[in-house]
């Protein structure tokens, strides 16, 4: 922070309007200039302009000077642009084209659902094992412990956690792979 911004700021917060006024006149060009580029409008920009020194003179007295005061001053000027965006249903229009070229990434509603089933098919069909394989399942799979630590929690040899947890998988193998049971499935 200059030096000239540090007498301002700290005029200011003890109350000199000449120096809040002096902060004005430096930060209110470029500023005006940030927002006008943003939402492409004056009179928007110059609202935008007034929002944000509002907020800079309620966020003034936390103001740590950990950054440039002129970084943080366009990073409040940023955020009232993002509120006058979603506030006011501003969006920015993309072509579609745009939107083709930027996959969400993530599994679709019916991936999910998929997941979602398969998920409690796999648990309900843990549930019916043996307790000692149960027990192995839970420890290794679900809580995550590594095969030793399955094995000391246990009081087992890990040779026997390992002969459990492949007994487990062919058992849940068999049963995942076996057709559902259809309720009042007619002959």
């Amino acid at each position: 922070m200059s030096a000239g911004d540090h007498i301002l700021i700290s005029a200011a917060l003890r109350g000199d309007l000449g120096a809040a006024t002096g902060l004005v006149d430096q930060y209110y060009q470029p500023i005006y200039g940030f927002l006008r580029r943003l939402c492409g409008n004056e009179t928007e920009a110059s609202d935008l302009t007034q929002k944000t020194f509002s907020r800079l003179w309620k966020a003034l007295p936390g103001f740590a000077g950990k950054s440039t005061f002129t970084s943080w001053l366009h990073g409040i000027a940023h955020h009232v642009y993002l509120d006058w965006l979603r506030g006011n249903g501003h969006t920015e229009a993309r072509p579609d084209h745009w939107w083709e070229e930027r996959p969400d990434g993530r599994p679709g509603p019916d991936r999910q659902a998929l997941e979602a089933d398969l998920n409690a098919t796999l648990y309900a069909a843990v549930e019916t094992l043996e307790a000692d394989l149960r027990e192995t399942v839970h420890l290794h799979y679900y809580q995550g412990l590594t095969l030793e630590e399955t094995a000391q929690a246990l009081n087992l040899a890990t040779s026997t956690v390992k002969y459990r947890l492949r007994n487990a998988i062919q058992a849940l193998q068999g049963r995942m792979l076996e057709p559902p049971n259809r309720l009042n499935a007619q002959p």
